[in-house]
């Protein structure tokens, strides 16, 4: 950890330095010399390279606007004009209904700036609380009982809170839970025939078609299938279910946890295979990245990167390893040079 630290430390000096106006030809020498060090330096760099150009952007977006409001799509298209210096944002489109699906667009990037949550919430007395996220949405939900959900990208939860029971339903996608301490109301969560239970600990469930993925980060759960007596599990356990049976690693709590990097948007590799590592893009992203050649597939890679930012990480792919990337309007397709 302290060591991913200092790479992105580092990249950001030289990406300040860069933008700086004080660049000069040894600058841009040294830069690719550490770049070509470590594929950590070249990942951390892209990463915050593209972060930079975003936030530039959307400082300029925001200029004129109270601090913390998001704009609305008519105060948004009013703001724009040729000399407000952000025209570039928007590439002259041919028809109206172009301009406003990029308005549409960049509004939602506003709102993912200043961190508004993005959950979608019903509420009814017999069918419970309902909440909901986006592909590429990761939003964090205080329950009434002092625990917290933080939903994954394109999941839906349903959460039912009686005198006995703390119940949550998980639909789709994944959810980790902060479970606050209760004896007297044991905490449920359901994602098909399986269920975990819990009184006071951290885990994740994710749902994979009829199975279950759980691993827990601290205290204990139980696992339980309609098959099986069920499986305790501690912290740094990694447990799947395969039918009615279930899995069990034991990892420390720092490797379970890289696995739960979506927490804070990011997805991590050590020694993965691209197809692997693509499958796990795919989750965030409506753009889909597809491998025609099995020696790419094949291809292993460890790196930190931005759960949403694929346009980072196929950039990667290109300059690092022998692949060559086709885009069309929905698909990214990956083959070998």
């Amino acid at each position: 950890m302290e060591r991913s630290k200092q790479t992105e430390e580092h990249a950001a000096a030289w990406l300040l330095k860069r933008d700086s106006g004080h660049w000069s030809n040894e600058d841009a020498a040294r830069l690719a010399e550490w770049l070509d060090t470590a594929t950590v330096n070249r990942v951390a760099f892209l990463r915050l390279e593209a972060g930079w150009e975003k936030t530039s952007r959307l400082k300029a977006l925001g200029a004129g606007f109270a601090r913390g409001k998001v704009p609305s799509i008519d105060e948004l298209s009013r703001s724009i004009a040729p000399a407000s210096g952000i025209a570039e944002l928007f590439p002259q489109s041919r028809t109206r209904g172009a301009m406003w699906a990029k308005l549409s667009a960049l509004a939602a990037a506003v709102m993912l700036a200043i961190g508004t949550g993005i959950f979608v919430y019903t509420a009814g007395p017999l069918a419970g609380d309902r909440y909901a996220t986006p592909i590429g949405g990761v939003a964090s939900v205080p329950l009434k009982d002092g625990s917290s959900v933080t939903l994954n990208t394109a999941s839906a939860i349903r959460v039912q809170l009686t005198d006995k029971e703390r119940r949550i339903d998980l639909a789709r996608g994944e959810a980790f839970f902060d479970v606050a301490k209760d004896p007297a109301r044991p905490f449920v969560v359901r994602a098909g025939a399986k269920r975990i239970v819990a009184v006071g600990t951290k885990f994740s469930v994710r749902k994979e078609g009829e199975n279950i993925r759980v691993i827990v980060t601290e205290g204990l759960v139980r696992m339980e299938t309609a098959d099986s007596a069920g499986s305790l599990l501690t912290a740094g356990a990694i447990a799947r279910t395969i039918d009615a049976r279930i899995a069990v690693q034991n990892k420390s709590v720092p490797e379970a946890e890289d696995t739960l990097s979506w927490r804070s948007g990011y997805v991590v590799f050590r020694e993965t295979a691209l197809a692997e590592a693509v499958a796990e893009f795919n989750r965030y992203n409506e753009r889909q990245i597809v491998i025609q050649d099995p020696a790419v597939a094949a291809i292993r890679l460890t790196g930190k990167f931005r759960s949403t930012n694929y346009e980072i990480f196929v950039r990667l792919l290109e300059d690092t390893f022998q692949v060559r990337a086709h885009y069309t309007d929905d698909q990214i397709v990956l083959s070998g040079r």
